[in-house]
């Protein structure tokens, strides 16, 4: 397995891509970046697309932690959207960090997956309460976390998988929190995201498997409990709605 510090970031000229990249330069980490796009402020950068796993392998060279963001963020059209980026997708990115001797893997899920228990008011949700996806976007998010589970166990990668709150993409779902006191509870800041995924990555312990949450603070109720990241990996979240939503414009892809 590789041991150096370089973390490469896959999705990282996305909403919280570009904010987990800012979060890593500023702690001097060195960071690679993988999109489909050139990163704004990210010299390397290996431009490709996670369907295609020769794209990943190239960038997954040499790097010793790999963070997992890219997707389709929410429900969409099954067989052309959500089957190839969230199933397909991962496939192709475990299996270039597998190949690449990449040491601790960073996957992204969603709050989603338990979605239902949330919305029945039993709170907070915690990481051993049983799934309850949404629809095919967090039952996607299952799979990530399943096959996670599989590769620290099979191939003795450290996975770390973080069920996130809201990061909103557009300036119209930033209103659709501010209108909704559920929503701002379940915000994730841009510069929090950046600050768990930094947490993540620099953390020394060893980790062979884990499931954490990760949001802002809540301003009315705690949906999600946060404790196993801050024991986990020292992840205190720092902002509170609407605290950072007004990165959202320059976030977007």
């Amino acid at each position: 397995m590789n041991w150096n510090n370089t973390v490469l970031v896959v999705g990282s000229a996305g909403r919280i891509g570009q904010a987990v990249v800012a979060e890593l330069q500023r702690r001097t980490i060195p960071v690679r970046g993988f999109d489909l796009v050139k990163t704004p402020g990210l010299d390397d950068c290996v431009v490709g697309d996670i369907t295609q796993g020769e794209d990943l392998k190239r960038a997954a060279t040499g790097i010793g932690t790999l963070i997992h963001l890219a997707a389709t963020p929410d429900d969409d059209d099954f067989p052309t959207k959500l089957l190839p980026n969230n199933i397909v997708g991962v496939y192709q990115v475990m299996e270039a960090a597998r190949l690449g001797g990449v040491r601790r893997l960073i996957l992204a899920s969603s709050g989603q997956v338990n979605w239902w228990q949330r919305t029945a008011g039993k709170l907070p949700v915690r990481v051993e309460d049983p799934p309850s996806p949404r629809y095919w976007y967090a039952a996607t998010k299952m799979f990530l976390e399943a096959i996670g589970r599989g590769y620290a166990e099979s191939h003795g990668i450290g996975v770390i998988v973080v069920r996130l709150g809201w990061c909103p993409r557009t300036p119209e779902q930033a209103q659709e929190i501010a209108s909704s006191e559920w929503a701002q509870d379940v915000y994730l800041s841009p510069g929090d995201a950046g600050r768990f995924f930094a947490c993540a990555a620099e953390t020394r312990t060893d980790i062979r498997f884990a499931i954490v949450y990760a949001s802002s603070n809540p301003i009315h109720r705690v949906h999600f409990d946060l404790e196993p990241a801050r024991n986990l990996v020292g992840f205190v979240p720092q902002e509170t709605w609407p605290q950072g939503s007004e990165r959202v414009e320059a976030l977007k892809r």
